[in-house]
């Protein structure tokens, strides 16, 4: 049981006891740099988990040691990346995921350490990169501690089921929110598991 995580939560006593009861998670402190995080997440949006990772696979082979070296993603025929399972709109994603990795636009130096709202902000700016994806990164890729994805349907779901409320996925966020801040500053691990409590987390690609 995950007794040391359930005391973070104390000021939120219905949380408190979900996580008391269930399974510990295990911690994941590998961080990933965002440039390779974006491509994953391009990659991987609306297919399963296998499919994901199997043309991801394919993706990466087109490369010298499996790294989408900006300059070659952006030199590369479309039809190169069809061939993989890609779709012309993930195609144009990843183009301007390279592009703004081959301005410098991209490196962690610059980006890892800036406030969680200013690198959603940053994130966003890339076509293909929503406020949702951004939040996956900080959380699976960089690990930040307090992350709370108000339009993820599986939050939603979860809390949903715990806290017995009856609104809507869109009319319920500030019902959320207000949740969220008892679980200050552990909202990422709060969340995962949430997740848990429904059995599909996320993947981190």
């Amino acid at each position: 049981m995950a007794t040391s995580h359930a005391a973070l939560f104390l000021p939120d006593p219905v949380l408190s006891q979900l996580v008391l009861h269930a399974p510990e998670l295990k911690e994941t402190a590998v961080t990933r740099p965002i440039y390779e995080a974006l491509v994953s997440s391009v990659i991987s949006q609306q297919l399963s988990v296998k499919a994901a990772a199997t043309i991801k696979g394919r993706f990466l082979a087109l490369f010298p040691e499996n790294y989408p070296e900006p300059k070659i993603v952006l030199l590369m025929a479309p039809e190169e990346m069809r061939a993989v399972g890609l779709s012309r709109q993930k195609i144009s994603y990843l183009q301007n995921i390279a592009e703004h990795k081959a301005a410098g636009k991209l490196e962690d130096a610059q980006l890892a350490h800036l406030p969680d709202e200013e690198l959603i902000a940053q994130l966003v700016q890339i076509k293909g990169i929503g406020r949702w994806t951004a939040e996956m990164i900080l959380m699976f890729a960089l690990h930040r501690p307090d992350v709370m994805p108000l339009d993820d349907l599986g939050i939603y779901n979860a809390m949903k089921r715990l806290y017995q409320f009856e609104e809507t996925h869109k009319a319920a966020k500030p019902k959320m929110l207000s949740f969220s801040e008892a679980w200050r500053p552990h909202r990422t691990l709060a969340c995962r598991y949430l997740w848990q409590s429904l059995d599909n987390s996320p993947v981190a690609n």
